[in-house]
């Protein structure tokens, strides 16, 4: 069976492999279908990049200043594991066909390393330190995606789905904490149609790899309360993923985390968020609403929870005998603590962005609201412009003018006119005098 992680199957030729992706993706800009030889992973990158309504034809933003990056790479816990980085691709990357760059959680190039001819080259496309490579602000791309997904994964020519960097093939994987499991950054080898081999992705998984066995044998890095977790802590993913990851002593044992279903996700995050438990009355209208759905449904669901938590989950009423410190605590953590920085640093996406439960749905919006207040409450540009790359801010018409009136620019401006018009108000500027009505608001786009 063909490895879907892996650009291109043994024998394959790339020059037509690339012609072949060329013709697909110019078949589904222009609204066609998806068909091979398109890998599902790709094929679902593309129409996350067509739900954000990026332009083929964008390039990477620079979002950070020298005084910006030189403090996130200081702080940032993979510049622990820098040296190793170095150790096991450095080599590769002063080959004069390769780059070696490392991202943080949120898609941030902290540092892109090798020879100089090459590095000129991909500054064309700004691939520089600095710049922001999440699949929402550059199309598919290995680390970007990498993220997106949690899994290692090849990008291949045209695969990418921004023009710019068709000419490129790129092989990563992400890093995660292995105290919190939590996501914190990814690894990549960026160069030429050769990088598309199994080598390549081999490769930066085991630097992934050896870099969470480096990390785990230091001290765990403080969370953005300034509490370190302890190594047996037991913890939960939930943002901007759909199926979360939960990390107990036994899956760390066991070499990974356990990768819930959907439905698993969204129960063991309501029951995180009610530490007291929750009836089964309770618990029901949380995942269902005003549904009419047998109780036995929800009775087969926790049976089947519990075969995978063991003595974890309790009864009368379901709760969790050890509540997990989940991703969503963390920002809330920070942001309790006055640290916006850290919160958004932390906020990798919306909670189980694909739940429709009311419960999930309330928790969602109630996080995205505080974190976005923050921001408003005492405007900072850089954190500004790191909101409006979130599928939460990208159409916030309110922040997007607090920007510009921080740090205005002809895109901000431009951008305010293009959201102003598409809610119907009228551009800024003296209006005729109203009476009776209330002032206008600011529209948002409708979320589950």
């Amino acid at each position: 069976m063909r490895n879907p992680w892996l650009a291109l199957e043994a024998g394959a030729d790339a020059a037509e492999r690339a012609g072949q992706l060329r013709r697909a993706h110019e078949r589904f800009l222009t609204g066609g279908p998806i068909a091979a030889p398109v890998r599902e992973v790709v094929a679902d990158s593309w129409r996350r990049c067509a739900g954000a309504r990026l332009g083929p034809e964008s390039m990477a933003g620079v979002e950070m200043d020298d005084a910006g990056l030189a403090l996130r790479r200081e702080t940032h816990p993979l510049a622990r594991a820098m040296p190793l980085f170095r150790e096991l691709l450095g080599t590769i990357a002063d080959d004069g066909a390769h780059l070696l760059s490392v991202c943080d959680e949120r898609g941030t190039m902290l540092w892109v390393e090798g020879h100089p001819q090459v590095l000129r080259r991909a500054e064309r496309m700004n691939f520089v330190p600095g710049s922001q490579w999440a699949e929402r602000a550059s199309g598919t791309n290995a680390p970007g995606t990498a993220l997106a997904v949690d899994h290692a994964v090849q990008i291949f020519a045209a695969e990418h789905y921004c023009r710019p960097v068709q000419s490129w093939t790129c092989a990563a994987a992400p890093v995660h904490d292995p105290h919190t499991g939590r996501v914190i950054g990814a690894v990549d080898l960026t160069g030429g149609d050769h990088l598309a081999s199994p080598h390549s992705l081999a490769l930066v998984q085991a630097t992934a790899q050896a870099a969470e066995s480096r990390l785990a044998a230091l001290e765990p890095a403080p969370n953005s309360s300034g509490a370190p977790l302890p190594p047996d802590a037991c913890t939960l993913a939930v943002l901007g993923r759909d199926e979360a990851l939960l990390h107990t002593p036994q899956t760390r044992a066991a070499g990974g985390p356990l990768r819930l279903g959907r439905r698993h996700s969204e129960i063991l995050l309501l029951l995180a968020a009610h530490p007291d438990g929750l009836t089964g009355e309770e618990l029901a209208r949380e995942l269902y609403g005003e549904r009419d759905v047998h109780p036995v449904t929800l009775r087969a669901e926790l049976s089947r929870l519990r075969q995978l938590l063991g003595p974890l989950l309790g009864s009368r009423p379901y709760r969790l005998l050890e509540r997990p410190h989940t991703d969503y605590d963390t920002v809330t953590d920070a942001l309790a603590a006055d640290e916006p920085a850290a919160a958004l640093d932390a906020y990798s996406g919306p909670v189980l962005p694909g739940s429709e439960a009311p419960g999930v749905v309330r928790l969602r919006r109630l996080l995205e609201q505080r974190l976005r207040r923050r921001l408003l409450t005492r405007p900072d540009a850089r954190l500004l412009e790191s909101w409006l790359c979130t599928a939460a801010g990208e159409e916030d018409l309110e922040v997007w003018e607090t920007l510009h009136a921080v740090r205005p620019t002809p895109h901000t401006a431009a951008r305010i006119h293009e959201l102003r018009s598409s809610y119907g108000l009228l551009p800024p500027g003296p209006q005729p005098a109203r009476t009776g009505r209330r002032r206008a608001t600011y529209p948002q786009r409708s979320r589950n």
